[in-house]
């Protein structure tokens, strides 16, 4: 029997690679839509679909406990950028465009995608370890022995509590960057606070903000929805918890990049100004 050419084992690997891509996509997908409609079916007979507590536990968690770090990271970043390119721009004079420059960067852009890439490695890992070890203890073949649904029970808080909190959290993340590079702005250009405050007032859109909480919706639904996955499809005991938690965090992270991109695509096609 002949061996297959170079060209042809290529061709196979592209072809295998897109073929796990696809089902894993799917697989997400399907993930999300019946999460939704388990939980919306518990809210139809009237019935809570999980308990409170447990909301405000992940709450706090992926909220308030990220808040340091995400403040922290951000208003480091936020230095840097200020001060970087104010050094470029000084060169033409026109170092009052610092404030607008970083404002309009984070908050359409560089908020939303740190805040992501940060709770996909925080948050997004936690989920996939604890629901990992329950899948591999049997826990969660438990609830559902007794009549619980899984999805809507360990799954629909956590994903909820991750949504709702991305776009406070990339606020955060504004915040902390704009007052940095006011800081910086103050010491080294020369720019008063109320002045520059008038700059960043000036430069920003109300669809900069929208844009932003946007994708802080959709980052929050796919870091959930892909750690939830994984932590509930784990296989081969502890050492496939941790299999799982690195994919998890790898792909959460691949996904809000690449859907960030996409996002920047549709949105500079169809509101080119």
């Amino acid at each position: 029997m002949a061996e297959a050419n170079p060209p042809v084992l290529v061709a196979q690997g592209i072809g295998q690679l897109t073929r796990t891509f696809l089902r894993d996509v799917g697989s997400v997908f399907w993930f999300i839509v019946n999460t939704f409609e388990e939980t919306f079916e518990r809210i139809q007979y009237g019935r809570v679909p999980f308990r409170a507590v447990s909301f405000f536990r992940h709450t706090e968690r992926a909220g308030v406990d990220s808040v340091p770090l995400v403040g922290l990271v951000s208003f480091f970043l936020g230095l840097t950028m200020a001060l970087l390119t104010g050094y470029q721009l000084q060169r033409f004079g026109t170092e009052r465009l610092i404030p607008g420059l970083v404002a309009i960067g984070f908050t359409r852009e560089l908020g939303p995608l740190l805040t992501g890439i940060m709770l996909a490695a925080r948050i997004g890992a936690a989920f996939t370890a604890e629901l990992g070890t329950m899948q591999v203890s049997e826990e969660v073949e438990a609830i559902e022995a007794m009549g619980i649904g899984p999805l809507r029970f360990l799954v629909a808080p956590r994903m909820l509590a991750l949504v709702l909190l991305m776009p406070c959290l990339s606020t955060v993340s504004n915040i902390a960057a704009i007052f940095a590079s006011s800081l910086v702005c103050k010491a080294y250009f020369s720019i008063a606070f109320p002045y520059f405050l008038d700059l960043v007032k000036d430069s920003l859109l109300i669809r900069d903000i929208i844009t932003g909480i946007l994708k802080s919706f959709l980052f929050g639904l796919l870091i959930s929805a892909i750690a939830c996955y994984r932590g509930l499809n784990v296989k081969g005991g502890a050492a496939g918890v941790g299999t799982s938690t690195t994919s998890s965090v790898v792909t959460a992270i691949t996904a809000v990049i690449g859907f960030d991109t996409l996002y920047n695509i549709v949105y500079t096609t169809f509101y080119p100004t």
